[in-house]
């Protein structure tokens, strides 16, 4: 990051600060203002935006306990407690990246199943024709279908991608609907999206709904890593194991708060015991820096099913480690 690039961040945190004291959004008291991603300013104009933090309240493709719809609400309470720095990695994402709450999906019809998904690609089709990075919070998983839809429409091939989940999502039709949080990825392939053969799941495990999920993934050349292999070979191998798969594509990184063991995230829709502890999960997140990131998601944090906030907390944590790899994209 060069002289005028650093200037470029400064001013527009001094122009999103009324008071003009510091460019740092952070340092501001935590439980003061209206509560945003991060507490990131808040930001409609998306050309002064490298990063955009995004809602997506919508939880239309849950097949058994609903709630995902409240999490970005309470993952942008949880993440007041985030920090400007990243002390594991030495990552100062707003420092090199202009970082905005760009505020939720909004829904045209949100009870037609179709239609809010169109809603979904729409939203992203404006953020990507922006030329904006884009994190989002979920929601139930269905949503990155459409997120991967609107992203990979203007890249000349599929893109690689990096799921962490404790399901592989790659079902077929459940109750006559393809549009399901356990479909995305079924979705993305056969649409030509994503590449099958440089696409890694990680922490698959627990009472898979539908074995054809995890027949379909393997079939199709996906690289399938249980929770008792990635207990065997540890997170450093997982991490370089996705490295190599991924190698310099055009990557999205996926992360649903299931794939955490129910310890860590029990305000999820289908938790399972037995997965991936906090802190794996934040040291194998830091060992992808470098890779070239398209976007992220954090998905399937369901409030009611968590009155102690922890969940939450732990996926703004973790939503906050996936800023931290795309804004070191922005400052290569």
């Amino acid at each position: 990051m060069d002289d005028g690039d650093e200037d470029r961040i400064v001013d527009f945190y001094r122009r999103t600060n009324i008071l003009g004291e510091s460019y740092i959004p952070m340092q501001g008291l935590r439980h003061t203002e209206i509560p945003t991603f991060m507490r990131a300013p808040f930001v409609t104009d998306l050309e002064q935006v490298d990063i955009g933090i995004i809602g997506i309240p919508y939880d239309g493709g849950l097949t058994f306990r609903t709630g995902a719809r409240h999490g970005p609400r309470e993952v942008r309470n949880q993440s007041s407690v985030m920090r400007s720095i990243n002390v594991a990695t030495g990552a100062r994402p707003y420092e090199q990246a202009r970082i905005a709450d760009v505020g939720d999906v909004q829904f045209r019809n949100l009870f037609a199943l179709e239609e809010a998904i169109l809603d979904i690609e729409r939203f992203y089709d404006a953020i990507a024709e922006a030329g904006v990075i884009p994190l989002g919070i979920g929601g139930d998983h269905s949503v990155t279908w459409p997120i991967l839809k609107a992203l990979a429409k203007r890249q000349n091939e599929p893109l690689a991608l990096i799921h962490i989940d404790a399901h592989t999502d790659t079902w077929s039709e459940f109750t006559g609907s393809k549009y399901h949080h356990g479909a995305p990825f079924r979705l993305a392939t056969e649409a030509g999206v994503i590449d099958p053969k440089r696409t890694i799941q990680i922490g698959i495990r627990g009472g898979q709904n539908f074995t054809d999920g995890l027949d379909y993934s393997r079939d199709k050349g996906m690289r399938v890593i249980t929770i008792e292999e990635f207990e065997d070979l540890g997170w450093q191998a997982v991490a370089r194991e996705a490295q190599r798969l991924v190698a310099d594509r055009l990557v999205y990184l996926t992360f649903d708060i299931d794939g955490l063991d129910p310890a860590y995230a029990s305000g999820t829709g289908t938790p399972e015991p037995g997965g991936i502890t906090m802190r794996e999960a934040q040291r194998l997140l830091r060992e992808f820096r470098g890779l070239n990131f398209i976007g992220g998601d954090l998905v399937e944090v369901s409030p009611p099913f968590d009155p102690s906030g922890t969940t939450a907390l732990n996926g703004a944590t973790i939503a906050f480690e996936i800023l931290c790899l795309l804004a070191e994209k922005i400052a290569k």
